[in-house]
């Protein structure tokens, strides 16, 4: 039986430069990789030269790697106008280094949230254009809980822009006020991404760099809820438990074998 793509965001190795990141994701097993920020820099920005993204391009595909999803940034506090120019540059760079998803994380500031709608409404047709999807994760304030999402994506209302389903991120922002897994009805087919992210809770505080299945997500629910819902991935390994480079390597590793087995099922 096929498993969905899984690939590893370069969060874990966010402390060395990402093209070390890229040989350790590409010798753990992963074929796809996620670019969020390493060394305190996105590879991938709306100010990201042309030269830039051949250089993070090229990294990744010298690793064995393609460059699947990138990790997106607004700037709504400067207005709809400008927030759109940063937003289609954006797009145009995540294209060039051949990205299919855009990873997003809304806003959590209050005053922001109709700024927001109306970027992503306009953004949309532009990411469709260019071969893009924006994909929305839950992350406090505008995409809170699965309900914020789903009505997020229905204010946009537009294919290029969907949900990413983070288990991880539902128990943290809501510090275990809501579970995840059973939510997942509720969001239909509107889910284009899965990140793959545990999360713990010791007395009341969440923390989510854990590795997956040490934690309290119960991933075999919420893969047979999403895929009941007609969900065929991708999905991507966020985070696991700190530690050296090479206890990092293992736990991205495991993660990854962790993953298989809960697609695949019992035989």
């Amino acid at each position: 039986m096929k498993t969905a793509t899984i690939g590893c965001t370069t969060r874990p190795f966010n402390a060395i430069p990402y093209e070390e990141a890229f040989d350790l994701i590409a010798a753990a097993g992963y074929t796809d990789v996620a670019l969020f920020a390493n060394a305190g820099v996105l590879p991938i920005r709306s100010d990201s030269s042309r030269e830039e993204v051949v250089t993070v391009r090229t990294a990744a595909r010298q690793s064995g790697l393609v460059p699947s999803m990138v990790l997106g940034r607004t700037h709504l506090k400067d207005g709809v106008n400008e927030a759109l120019i940063q937003y289609r540059k954006l797009i145009e760079r995540a294209a060039e280094v051949g990205a299919n998803w855009l990873l997003d994380l809304g806003t959590g500031d209050e005053a922001l949230y109709e700024v927001y709608f109306q970027l992503m409404s306009q953004a949309a047709p532009y990411a469709q254009e260019a071969g893009l999807q924006i994909t929305m994760k839950p992350h406090g304030g505008i995409s809170l809980t699965t309900e914020d999402l789903l009505k997020a994506v229905q204010r946009v209302d537009h294919p290029a822009f969907a949900i990413s389903y983070d288990p991880g991120n539902i128990i943290y922002y809501t510090a275990g006020q809501r579970m995840p897994g059973e939510d997942i009805a509720a969001l239909k087919s509107l889910v284009s991404t899965l990140i793959i992210k545990d999360c713990t809770l010791s007395e009341g505080k969440p923390d989510v760099l854990v590795t997956p299945g040490d934690g309290l997500v119960n991933f075999a629910t919420v893969w047979r809820n999403l895929v009941a819902g007609g969900f065929v991935g991708p999905a991507y390994v966020e985070c696991v438990a700190p530690g050296s480079v090479e206890q990092i390597t293992r736990n991205i590793t495991y993660a990854l074998g962790f993953m298989r087995g809960i697609m695949v099922g019992p035989e």
